[in-house]
């Protein structure tokens, strides 16, 4: 049989005792945020640190605005394949996660990616039963806020107000004052808020503004209510794939990348908020420490039951200490 050109230099090379060069690895990485979003330089950001790195062994390619995947099919497109990594909502399949990466609490941020890092360990191991890496940490802590169509006197009276929810701490926060919850994903966000199927929204900021919402719900609360972190977590295949030297590359490269992006995630919500304000189409109002304090203990010892009965006592436990530790 005839040899092609590239057989006959495969050949050749081998039998010299050269080694080919690795064939790069691609990993898919799923966001929710669109390209306008300061995050999404964040992404980029991870993906250039390990394409130089790994002198190009390692590409990672992003596909933003929920491309791969829906807002809560994280775990499954890991496990199905269809994706690399991902952001992970409230699943099931990760109890202690699900109640504990959205906290009524309010917290100190000069700490955050410190405190992020050390939740993050807290939930490994939960992780890994259902095969999945803990990656990155969003940094949704600082923007996690509620918007209305019109000015309310009192976020603790919803009076039966429909609003938006993105899962289940939301949606008790939502009934428990006065109001119905409505699970709506990111990308749906606009049309439900201009058609009148929402009459409020909870949200990042970042999100919030990246799809224009502030048209369509200009009234803000900014109540700093919550300990957010939605974790980017890995396929353990895809992390397995990896060598042990790259796998430390992309692990590296993802705290550098968290501690690169926070300053800039923080000015960019603050501008953005900002100049919505200035430009007449929204307004926001914040809620003394006093009030928030409040809302808080409305929720927070019903809530503080759940994360016991999903994490066990020692889990809910050491969680409970890192969110005390970091209270302002």
């Amino acid at each position: 049989m005839k040899k092609t050109i590239a057989t006959a230099l495969s050949t050749t090379l081998l039998a010299a005792g050269l080694a080919l060069p690795a064939a790069a690895e691609t990993i898919r990485l799923s966001t929710y945020v669109n390209e306008i979003d300061v995050r999404h330089e964040g992404f980029q950001y991870f993906a250039d640190l390990v394409a130089e790195r790994t002198d190009g062994e390692v590409e990672i390619q992003i596909f933003p605005s929920s491309t791969l995947h829906g807002w809560s099919e994280g775990v499954d497109a890991l496990q199905g394949g269809v994706s690399d990594i991902s952001w992970i909502p409230a699943d099931e399949r990760l109890p202690c996660y699900r109640v504990t990466s959205l906290y009524p609490a309010m917290v100190d941020l000069e700490n955050q990616v410190a405190m992020d890092a050390a939740y993050a360990d807290l939930i490994r191991a939960e992780a890994a039963e259902v095969g999945l890496v803990p990656l990155f940490n969003s940094n949704y802590s600082y923007d996690q806020e509620w918007w209305f169509d019109e000015p309310i006197a009192d976020l603790g009276d919803l009076q039966g107000r429909q609003v938006r929810s993105i899962g289940p701490l939301v949606s008790m926060m939502i009934e428990t004052w006065g109001g119905s919850p409505v699970f709506v994903a990111p990308s749906e966000v606009f049309q439900s808020a201009e058609r009148g199927v929402v009459d409020g929204i909870n949200m990042g900021v970042a999100t919030y503004s990246s799809w224009q919402l502030w048209d369509v719900m200009p009234y803000m609360v900014n109540g700093s209510l919550f300990y957010g972190n939605i974790i980017y977590m890995m396929s353990e295949g895809a992390y397995e794939r990896l060598t042990p030297e790259q796998q430390s590359i992309v692990m590296e490269a993802a705290a550098e990348t968290e501690a690169w992006l926070q300053p800039r995630y923080e000015a960019w919500v603050d501008q953005r908020v900002g100049n919505a304000v200035m430009a007449g189409g929204g307004a926001a109002v914040s809620l003394s420490v006093e009030e928030s304090s409040a809302l808080l203990g409305s929720v927070q010892e019903t809530w503080n039951a759940e994360v016991e009965a999903a994490c066990g006592p020692e889990l809910a436990s050491d969680i409970l200490e890192l969110f005390a530790a970091n209270a302002p």
